[in-house]
């Protein structure tokens, strides 16, 4: 059981500001070169100083960024320098569940928050983060991957990190599998590295969340099992509600329908789906550890998930904001001059 209260947020790390100094690490598969190096100049190009850490370029196994010993270090070297005001995951894959019980929790527990941002294989640390840490996290594009040249994407990511006072609200483009409404705080991630986390340290999800799901590349009879195992578990139960991300390469858009009708339509919460998030083209930042309320309505576009706060706190020097959405035209991200 969760030891976390469903109407208790986690701590927030604070918001970016120009000439801020982030990390980019490389907690689970090999790096592509070109991709890396396209990410940290879109970083750079918002004003970011950016240090990548030592071991993101190596390679162990073909499918790790070197050593579990060497990908810890980066990210416990990352997460506790002052200096550095974010840690930004290169790339998923595989790998974080090699390395996660190799880092010091009590030396990370010591260190200010800061945003993390990942996603895919990142559910893992995004799980741990918020059981062990007590922070709120970011679901968010990779910097090393296709995603970090998706200009909405982008833009998302760059309110999210430098203005998030303007961001209380993430849009549900299509029809629910339950309606209803729920009241929790924002949990999960990948399906499957859920699924893999059942048994390991710490709750897979805290009780009473509101748990995100998205799926890429498992076909639906791998699907059914993903979520049976979630449902066997008691994790889909414990939900106050759930939010379908993209379930991206994953067959036949109707076989997955009506695998994920047939597993979470029958649970007795509201289950909304339609949230951009995940490993499809555009992957909106969604933030973890934070209370949202979900209201699930028929009709595609009218369900709606809002924050209860900011999903990161100001900083002292952080100018007002407005509260619309940035126009991002340009390939590198840099939001437009409106």
């Amino acid at each position: 059981m969760s030891t976390l209260l469903p109407s208790a947020s986690l701590r927030r790390p604070a918001a970016l500001l120009p000439g801020d100094t982030v990390a980019v690490v490389a907690p689970a598969g090999p790096v592509r070169p070109d991709l890396l190096e396209r990410g940290v100049a879109v970083l750079r190009s918002w004003g970011l100083r950016v240090t990548v850490m030592p071991h993101v370029t190596e390679t162990r196994l073909g499918h790790l960024a070197g050593r579990d010993s060497d990908r810890a270090a980066d990210l416990q070297a990352a997460w506790t320098d002052p200096r550095v005001a974010a840690v930004l995951c290169a790339r998923g894959g595989y790998g974080c569940q090699r390395m996660a019980d190799l880092l010091d929790w009590d030396t990370l527990a010591a260190a200010e928050p800061k945003p993390l941002v990942g996603c895919s294989d990142v559910t893992e640390l995004h799980r741990l983060f918020a059981t062990r840490l007590g922070v709120a996290t970011l679901h968010g594009p990779m910097v090393a991957t296709e995603a970090f040249d998706e200009p909405t994407t982008l833009a998302h990511l760059h309110r999210m990190l430098f203005t998030p006072e303007g961001i209380r609200e993430l849009p549900l483009l299509a029809p629910p599998l339950a309606t209803g409404q729920a009241r929790g705080i924002l949990a999960g991630g990948n399906a499957s590295l859920l699924a893999s986390s059942v048994g390991g340290p710490g709750p897979t999800a805290p009780d009473g969340s509101l748990l995100l799901l998205e799926e890429i590349g498992e076909d639906p009879y791998r699907l059914d099992r993903i979520l049976t195992q979630l449902r066997r578990a008691g994790v889909l139960a414990a939900a106050a509600g759930i939010v379908l991300g993209d379930f991206t390469d994953c067959g036949a858009p109707a076989a997955v329908a009506e695998v994920l009708h047939d597993r979470l339509a029958d649970l007795g919460v509201p289950v909304a789906a339609g949230l951009r998030a995940g490993h499809g083209e555009v992957q909106l930042t969604v933030p973890l550890g934070l209370r949202a309320d979900l209201t699930a309505v028929t009709g595609p576009g009218e369900s709606i998930l809002l924050l209860s706060q900011a999903p990161l706190r100001a900083r002292a020097g952080a100018a007002p904001r407005p509260r619309d959405t940035p126009r991002t035209d340009r390939k590198d991200g840099q939001p437009c001059a409106s």
